[in-house]
């Protein structure tokens, strides 16, 4: 179903009242046969979609903890193909929508075409590239819009409004708002400047807007989700399930989603 899938899933969540949260998971870390598991079990958390990362040698937008799990699945030879053929064989049975995380670099070796043809015969519903500026957008947008694929873009504070601006016409399911000045991971706090912005995005966003890169617990959750729809969470999930913390990783979303946050 691809980008109508996406929309559908983020409709239901807020239409129940929830607040939306993506947990981002790296393919291969842990072995690509523990990946349908771990999906399904991230589904029955709560979550509305996936966030699901391919292993790449040079991740410039990762920070330490993605970083050592990106190598984790290298090691175990996870590549982009073998992902995506892990994901077809249990596509039917798989409700929750597929999120992938790419760079340019494997899509371009993969070849552009037959990359958005293999994600939709896979069953991935969105595609996020962090290191594809808008301007380049065009190498890849024809074939994800070809085969019904999501482009989630992402924007950032650094950006000039009129950019923030154009970035929220152009996405598609959802405006991915990476709310810190840097690379993933674990933050303590986030800039009172942080809310100024989610509230600029969803201004201009006919989408729903998510906040990440730095989330770690429920109460980050609440204070960005006050002023967002929703947030994603890599860093923290990736290390908690690293550490076969399978319990905390369910408290955290379920704590996560709930509408009742404080601003």
């Amino acid at each position: 179903m691809g980008k109508e899938k996406l929309e559908q899933a983020f409709h239901n969540k807020q239409t129940a009242n929830e607040k939306l949260f993506i947990p981002y998971i790296m393919a291969g870390d842990g072995g690509l046969e523990v990946l349908e598991e771990r999906i399904t079990s991230l589904e029955e958390c709560g979550a509305a979609a996936i966030e699901l990362g391919i292993p790449f040698s040079d991740p410039v937008a990762d920070g330490p903890t993605i970083q050592e799990a990106g190598i984790r699945a290298l090691k175990n030879g996870t590549t982009l193909a073998a992902v995506l053929d892990q994901l077809k064989t249990f596509q039917e049975t798989r409700n929750i929508p597929i999120i992938l995380m790419t760079y340019l670099n494997p899509i371009y070796s993969y070849g552009v075409e037959k990359f958005a043809a293999d994600c939709q015969n896979s069953g991935v519903d969105g595609i996020i590239i962090p290191d594809l500026p808008m301007e380049e957008e065009g190498i890849v947008d024809g074939a994800l819009k070809e085969n019904n694929i999501a482009f989630i873009r992402l924007a950032a504070m650094t950006s000039p409004k009129n950019r923030l601006e154009e970035i929220s016409k152009r996405t598609e399911a959802f405006l991915y708002a990476v709310s810190v000045t840097g690379t993933t991971g674990v933050r303590s706090i986030h800039d009172e400047i942080v809310k100024d912005y989610l509230q600029l995005l969803k201004e201009n966003s006919s989408v729903p807007v998510l906040a990440g890169f730095g989330v770690s617990n429920i109460e980050q959750a609440h204070s960005l989700g006050a002023h967002c729809d929703g947030v994603i969470v890599g860093s923290k999930i990736v290390d908690l399930l690293h550490q076969g913390k399978e319990e905390e990783v369910r408290d955290l979303i379920k704590g996560s989603i709930s509408a009742e946050f404080v601003s």
